[in-house]
Order: structure tokens, then sequence, then C-alpha cells
């Protein structure tokens, strides 16, 4: 990472993360690793590390880096972990959870973001990562189950299918709510059979489309 790049990258972990309550010594070395200037047009680089969500095409953004870390540390993810994600976007978010030695399956619907994702992400050196052209309310059933599901886009109700391919023991965090209303997102434990839900934070995602 060049020098110009990294002061912006430096200043976004003390600022935006730090300040906020952002613990988790591995999450802030992934945040701090990962170089979120690729992750986004050539002509919003100089922005990339700004406390925003930014554009990356097709009506969708890429996450403010402050959500990417909380989503990110509320799993509490392991080495190994088996993880999947609805909607890869970007691919940054992917690659947060590459950088902490994740086994990382992501789906994104829009079939041009995830090809420009896959592309970044092997660039980068992420084999980590499978990047999968599909619909996020059927999950992946062929790789089920999951130690931990991240959604980056909100429903308006929480998938049965993603509830059934978490693993017993499992979490899942995600955005719940209509676009023009109050989203909530929200950390699912899944334990014994049973849901239990906990709303975290009021947030405004994109909205998860079937």
């Amino acid at each position: 990472m060049t020098k110009s790049i990294k002061m912006p990258c430096n200043k976004m972990i003390d600022e935006q993360l730090k300040t906020r309550n952002i613990r988790s010594n591995a999450v802030l070395e992934a945040m701090e690793k990962v170089p979120r200037h690729l992750f986004v047009s050539e002509n919003l680089q100089s922005s990339a590390y700004d406390d925003s969500p930014l554009p990356i095409g097709s009506g969708q953004t890429i996450s403010q880096p402050y959500i990417v870390a909380f989503m990110t540390e509320q799993l509490d993810l392991a080495c190994g972990t088996k993880i999947l994600e609805i909607g890869t976007g970007s691919g940054y978010q992917a690659a947060i959870l590459a950088s902490l030695g994740c086994e990382v399956y992501t789906i994104e619907l829009l079939g041009e973001l995830a090809a420009r994702a896959k592309k970044t992400l092997a660039a980068l050196n992420f084999d980590n990562v499978k990047v999968k052209n599909g619909n996020g309310y059927m999950g992946w059933p062929e790789e089920a189950p999951f130690d931990a599901i991240i959604v980056t886009a909100a429903p308006d109700y929480i998938p049965d299918k993603l509830i059934e391919q978490l693993k017993d023991g499992g979490k899942m965090i995600i955005p719940v709510g209509e676009v023009h209303s109050t989203q909530w997102l929200k950390l699912i434990m899944k334990k014994e059979g049973r849901i239990i839900e906990n709303d975290l934070l009021p947030v405004r995602f994109v909205p998860m489309v079937e």
C-alpha cells in the first residue's frame, strides 16, 4: 500500500473504527490490510477510506467502513470458519472475511458485479473465496451448513433457507426492513434448533432482491 493510501487508511482505523469501539485486533488488522481503494472505481479511490458508503454501479454500494467492521466483529470469527455472504457487491466484505482466515462462499445476484468482484479478489490472491452469481434468498445449499452467515443487503423478512443453512450454534448478521422504512441490523443465533434474535443498530442498506 502506497504512502498516499496508507495515511487515509490509518485515519479510518483510528477515527472511524477505534473511536466507535471496534476492539477486535483481528478485525482492525484485516481492515488495515485489505486495500479498500481497489474495490471502487478509479475516480472514487481518493474517497475510498471516507466515513461513508460509495456507489459501485448497478445501484449498489460498498458499505461504510464502520459497518463492515461492526458486522464482522459481531460474528466473532475464528480462522477456518466456513461463512456464507449474501450480496458480494464489490467483494470488499468477502476480502475482509478471507483476511481473517475464513472459508468464504459469497453470492451476488447481479452478474456484472459478481464477475468484477471475482476478478478483483483473484488479483489480490484471495483464493479462499468462492463467488457465485445467484439468488441470495436460496443460499448455497450444496455447501451448507455454514458456521456463520453475513447478509449485506436488506430483505423485509429473514429468509427461511438461510436459517436452514446455518449450522446449529452458528450466527447470522442481517439487516431487515423495507427500503423506505427503518431497517434493523439483527444478530441471529441458532441454538439447539431455537432461533434467538437481537436487534443491534438501525441501518440503511440497499434492498435484497430475488
